[in-house]
């Protein structure tokens, strides 16, 4: 039986206001991201830090030589990025900014297991190149194209060779955003899991244009462990050899280097459906069975509706995986069924653990 429709409800006047508001919102919610790219150009979080993590306008102004006429201009924009939590304002005689959290993120120049520098993820999420992905995306939609919309803008694929031929600044901020994307939060994972680490024999982590520090936190962390990091051979060829990990030049789409366990952190999000089951029926055949310890361990975003305001940062991730690859984010639901077909009898969901899902799938 067909659902009903329900009838529209003419909206009422307090409704109307206040929904033009939230369109006033909606169509300048960019202004944040490129006000947050402002301010770290500068070199604001870092200052704010160096100065003992808050600083009044005109102590800023002046560490960073900027004139003094744009101290009002400044003032303004401080003023929404401390509005929408990106810096917090300290009471004192005069206003005083402080570092949040994520602020804190773009500082550069801490030397400290919990800390890397976001700002080349940032940058690269306010390039001119995403940036015309965005614009192009209804020109996308009525096209019979199946490539992503940044392979069909820039006659490029982003992280590749075929990028770095046509704009080398790019694709090197590019590749420092993925680098960031991927390894913050290895040490973190390492303490929060240390139970699931302690009992492995041997590990084979697969990556995606990584340069291996996550299995050398493994190794470090877990000497006993015989850890080999797969990548492609132009990736390998750029870390040195440790005598420590294992490093070899593959693909995971082919095969997967034998052991216990395998892992794959935030790389399925990356690729479709079809590509996703090739992975992880390589990653199948790597293992032995449950009884002997085999399992794959799995670390990518998990959609969850109930995750509240965090939600719309995974849409607005899948979205923007729409823009630049051929992959996108999944809930539990859709995970289950890649583990189905790539042949794993069961899957177990470790922990939802800041934006991501941790799993352990069992051959």
């Amino acid at each position: 039986m067909a659902a009903q429709v329900q009838p529209f409800v003419v909206p009422t006047d307090a409704e109307l206001l206040q929904a033009q508001a939230d369109l006033w919102r909606h169509s300048l919610d960019y202004l944040k991201s490129m006000s947050l790219k402002c301010v770290v150009e500068l070199g604001i979080p870092t200052a704010i830090h160096r100065l003992g993590g808050s600083a009044s306008l005109p102590t800023l102004m002046s560490k960073l030589s900027l004139p003094s006429a744009k101290l009002p201009f400044l003032g303004r924009i401080m003023r929404l990025l401390a509005a929408t939590g990106a810096f917090t304002t300290v009471n004192s005689s005069e206003v005083m900014y402080g570092l949040t959290p994520l602020s804190y993120l773009l500082v550069d120049g801490i030397s400290a297991d919990n800390h890397m520098n976001h700002a080349p993820f940032l940058f690269a999420c306010t390039s001119k190149r995403i940036i015309d992905l965005a614009m192009g995306i209804a020109d996308w939609l009525k096209k019979e194209e199946k490539t992503p919309p940044f392979d069909h803008v820039h006659g490029a694929s982003v992280f590749e060779e075929s990028m770095k031929s046509i704009d080398p600044e790019f694709h090197e901020t590019a590749m420092q955003a993925l680098l960031v994307h991927d390894n913050f939060g290895v040490d973190i994972g390492l303490r929060d899991f240390r139970e699931v680490f302690e009992p492995i024999k041997s590990l084979t982590d697969c990556c995606y244009h990584g340069d291996g520090y996550m299995t050398k936190a493994i190794a470090k962390a877990f000497p006993h462990i015989k850890v080999t990091h797969l990548d492609l051979p132009q990736e390998i060829s750029k870390i040195p050899a440790d005598g420590v990990v294992n490093y070899v030049g593959g693909d995971m789409f082919k095969s997967i280097p034998p052991a216990q366990v395998v892992t794959l952190k935030l790389v399925l999000h990356h690729w479709s459906d079809e590509a996703c089951v090739k992975i992880l029926s390589n990653c199948r055949k790597a293992i032995p069975s449950r009884d002997k310890g085999g399992k794959v361990l799995i670390s990518d975003i998990l959609l969850d509706p109930a995750s509240g305001e965090t939600f719309q940062t995974y849409l607005l991730m899948d979205v923007c995986m729409m823009l630049m690859k051929e992959g996108r984010q999944r809930t539990e639901d859709d995970f289950r069924k890649l583990f189905a077909k790539a042949g794993f009898s069961d899957y177990k969901v470790l922990k939802k653990w800041g934006a991501r899902g941790v799993f352990e799938v069992y051959p």
